[in-house]
């Protein structure tokens, strides 16, 4: 939310990033093997999430996971 600059009443859950935010083109997740480790659902969502907003909204939407 921080990062992204997300408003302080969005929606705190991963489907909340296809609204009213706009992502940018390419994201770039650093530490994402912590991450995934730590919260190992939650990162499989957030993947999932923008998997599907990359198909639905955006196919040239890039999101990198270092």
């Amino acid at each position: 939310m921080r990062e992204l600059c997300f408003p302080e009443f969005y929606g705190m859950n991963w489907d909340a990033i296809t609204g009213l935010v706009s992502i940018p083109e390419h994201v770039r997740f650093l530490g994402w093997d912590q991450l995934a480790a730590g919260v190992p659902r939650g990162a499989a969502m957030l993947r999932r999430a923008l998997d599907d907003y990359q198909v639905a909204y955006r196919p040239q939407f890039v999101a990198e996971y270092a």
